[in-house]
């Protein structure tokens, strides 16, 4: 089972998160159909939200989201993680697939691109109230990328390593996935952290240890001298887990117009909804998107939908409409 284990090194003066993320990456590869570079970039985007939710979050009703785009062929790819251990996400063209890097590694950089920015946006509980910071994308590797988050918007140095292998053969079965963030908090001895440096970079594959020991020897031999002390009692189970539901699925249908939902009902007996946060597939029978009845206002140009009566719209008067025109909502 994917886990979390947390704990300090160096009396204290320094944080260590790590996580197994093997079995959550494996099966959100399988319900998005992809290969090992597009799986590989998915997996550590995923491992990293797990990772920076506990690192910037305080209530496990918060969640963070972790955007990069950088241009590259996979469109982008986004996760979304919390508290409570749940993680879902999708890369835009989940088929991406590049060759090898000269030195034989997935292309991940390549797919991701660099011409671009890691965003992190955390909702804060009750309200949902949203804070955004981003960065210039260093390397399109994940691992860096958040590792200069974490130093640019933070302000807090740290070491970062994710990975995803895979197993032999064209089948794409992931072998181990996880990652580390290692962060020396204020009042750490320098001769500590030149140690830290030296068992990092003395560090061999993380997913070569995950496969062959465990998440606790991954920690151990990172903080080698330093005193590994665990704060997780119990490991804290991690799972890819979305929240959509048949009722997201029918409003997903209320965004296109009247016509265009009879049209589905006549051609096709009803309509298919894909979460792109997880794959899943709902079917809505006729009964139900006629049941999509609330009075609703739209664009008088490209009949966008801007608001529907008793639900609640993400638009405001005098924003603009995809199209350029300017919303004038009921009073």
């Amino acid at each position: 089972m994917s886990h979390l284990l947390r704990g300090v090194a160096a009396d204290g003066t320094v944080r260590v998160i790590a996580a197994d993320t093997t079995d959550l990456v494996r099966d959100a590869l399988a319900r998005h159909a992809m290969g090992a570079t597009a799986g590989a970039a998915l997996g550590r985007t995923l491992t990293a939200a797990i990772l920076l939710s506990h690192v910037l979050l305080k209530d496990h009703r918060d969640r963070v989201t972790l955007k990069l785009d950088g241009g590259g062929p996979l469109g982008g790819v986004i996760a979304d993680a919390g508290l409570d251990g749940t993680v879902r996400g999708y890369a835009k063209e989940p088929s991406t697939e590049l060759p090898l890097r000269p030195d034989g590694k997935l292309d991940v950089g390549g797919a991701v691109g660099r011409a671009g920015e890691i965003e992190v946006i955390r909702s804060t509980a009750p309200y949902g109230d949203q804070y955004a910071s981003s960065v210039r994308l260093v390397s399109g590797e994940i691992a860096e990328d958040v590792a200069a988050f974490l130093v640019g918007s933070e302000q807090v140095a740290s070491a970062v390593l994710l990975g995803v292998s895979f197993g032999p053969g064209p089948l794409h079965e992931v072998r181990a996935a996880g990652g580390v963030v290692l962060q020396p908090l204020p009042g750490a001895d320098p001769a500590a952290i030149d140690l830290l440096e030296a068992n990092v970079a003395a560090f061999g594959q993380l997913t070569d240890v995950l496969h062959e020991g465990s998440l606790l020897a991954a920690m151990t031999e990172l903080t080698w001298g330093l005193g590994l002390e665990l704060l997780t009692r119990d490991a804290l189970p991690l799972v890819f887990a979305c929240r959509c539901s048949d009722e997201k699925a029918l409003e997903a249908l209320a965004y296109f117009s009247p016509s265009e939902r009879d049209q589905m009902i006549d051609e096709d007996g009803g309509a298919e909804v894909i979460c792109h946060w997880c794959g899943e597939r709902r079917w809505a029978d006729p009964a139900a998107i006629r049941s999509l009845v609330h009075p609703e206002v739209r664009c008088p140009d490209c009949d966008a939908l801007w608001y529907r009566v008793g639900v609640t719209t993400m638009v405001r008067d005098d924003e603009r409409c995809a199209c350029g025109r300017t919303l004038v909502l009921p009073s």
